[in-house]
């Protein structure tokens, strides 16, 4: 495992708010503890070079600052109905952390859209984790009412990405 992968993975659990992460990968173990504000990481391999781990031992903790962002007043939106009541609502969530992908390929039309039927086996987006591409199925049978995030953001294990009205 190279060294830009682990700090890209470094980055994915920082933003995410997932509190411990292993991976184990041909010979090569990474795990992620959070405690608060301090991140541990520890990587071993069986051939890992001593001024690798170093670096990685000796690396701060990512420092989190808060920037205040100018107040734009809006109109009220008017919500949907049948969004409002989506305690009758099916919420398709996300399995794991990584980027939502509303399309099979870059200029494609989307796997589904507000107002699309779908049958429990049908696939609904793809969740891009360490550039594994999972489909993700809707898992229930009925129209697809509203679509939550945006393609090419980055969800959290178990964040709802679609509300679907079953039939």
């Amino acid at each position: 495992m190279k060294i830009h992968e682990i700090r890209e993975i470094i980055k994915l659990i920082d933003q995410s708010s997932i509190n411990e992460f292993k991976l184990e990968s041909d010979g090569t173990k990474v795990t992620l503890r959070k405690s608060g504000a301090t991140e541990t990481v520890v990587v071993t391999q069986a051939a890992v070079q001593a001024p690798v781990a170093a670096q990685l031992a000796v690396a701060p903790a990512p420092t989190v600052q808060a920037v205040a962002a100018p107040v734009v007043a809006e109109a009220p939106k008017a919500t949907p109905v049948a969004v409002a009541d989506d305690a009758n609502l099916h919420k398709i969530v996300s399995p794991m952390v990584g980027t939502f992908y509303s399309s099979p390929e870059p200029g494609k039309p989307a796997y589904v859209q507000a107002g699309d039927k779908v049958n429990a086996s049908k696939v609904v987006c793809i969740v891009e984790a360490m550039k594994l591409f999972n489909e993700i199925e809707a898992e229930v049978t009925g129209e697809i009412v509203k679509v939550l995030v945006e393609d090419g953001q980055l969800v959290e294990y178990g964040q709802p990405l679609f509300l679907v009205k079953p039939e």
